[in-house]
């Protein structure tokens, strides 16, 4: 196949979760300027049009005739996972090529193990708002979009499945984290369990519907500049730089960057990764992989 359609995702239909700042709208942007038509999402009505306003103004710069929609959801409930594929049904007509379910939050305490440890209030809380958004979200979401991803029919379905094409299948790809591989220097135990949950849930969910014509993968990025990782400066040493800190610890010595998880994506959608499902894979400069194990030095 030549290489200007092994990788090409021109005038696919993208949905991308929690597109309207940090990783997901890299995702977005890279999806936009590779010809995709993209709607991206979140919960603030904002945020979502000023990210789809600094696509849109990327436009004259290129040769580009895709189209860029926004809407404001909440992909933490059934019923707003429903609304949400309703919604891209009508916006694209039907069909959709790729969904992105990269909305996520954290949250983080000390766990509290000391006999004399402050009982906390929030706990309950805590696991339920991550768990709600970052696992159970995906799941409702994708069950919503299937009849719009699925290129081979099932049973008694009416929707769907009019190419049976398994050289260009749906694809899903969901959002994991390092995290979910291993843990991270802070009190993050609701997030980094999610996303290990994320990280199984997409192998469940890529048995069930290989058989529908749709592939599903995750990306487990590791450290990327956004307001999350911020977020994680509570846990850090105030006196040095938080980039830094970070940094130091990646076997390639830098936080990912747009065409990092961006690339991947592009992957995981196009011809070349037809062929991928079930499939984790980390972005992260070598944090799961090529991290070694530190001895004393003789």
């Amino acid at each position: 196949m030549a290489s200007n359609k092994l990788f090409n995702v021109a005038g696919k239909n993208v949905l991308v979760t929690g597109g309207s700042r940090g990783v997901g709208l890299m995702i977005a942007s890279t999806f936009f300027k590779h010809g995709a038509n993209v709607l991206l999402t979140s919960r603030d009505p904002k945020a979502c049009e000023e990210a789809a306003k600094s696509l849109i103004s990327q436009r004259s710069t290129m040769d580009n005739a895709a189209a860029v929609h926004h809407v404001a959801s909440n992909v933490s409930t059934r019923e707003g996972c429903k609304a949400l594929a309703q919604h891209t049904h009508q916006i694209f007509n039907g069909r959709l090529d790729v969904l992105v379910n990269n909305a996520g939050t954290s949250w983080g305490e000390l766990p509290g193990y000391d006999v004399d440890a402050r009982e906390s209030g929030k706990m309950n809380w805590g696991f339920d708002k991550v768990f709600d958004l970052n696992v159970k979200g995906i799941f409702y979401l994708v069950r919503e979009c299937v009849p719009m991803l699925q290129r081979q029919r099932v049973g008694g379905d009416k929707e769907g499945g009019d190419t049976n094409d398994n050289a260009d299948p749906g694809r899903i790809i969901n959002i994991g984290s390092v995290t979910g591989f291993i843990p991270q220097d802070a009190p993050t135990h609701a997030y980094d369990v999610s996303k290990a949950a994320v990280h199984h849930l997409t192998k469940k969910l890529a048995a069930d519907l290989a058989p529908r014509g749709i592939t599903v993968n995750a990306i487990a990025p590791g450290y990327f500049p956004s307001r999350m990782t911020k977020g994680l400066s509570t846990w850090m040493d105030g006196d040095k730089d938080m980039k830094e800190q970070i940094s130091k610890n990646i076997p390639l010595g830098r936080m990912g960057n747009e065409d990092d998880v961006g690339g991947a994506c592009i992957y995981l959608s196009s011809r070349a990764g037809s062929w991928c499902t079930g499939v984790i894979l980390t972005v992260d400069g070598g944090m799961v992989g090529a991290t070694r194990a530190i001895f004393d030095a003789p």
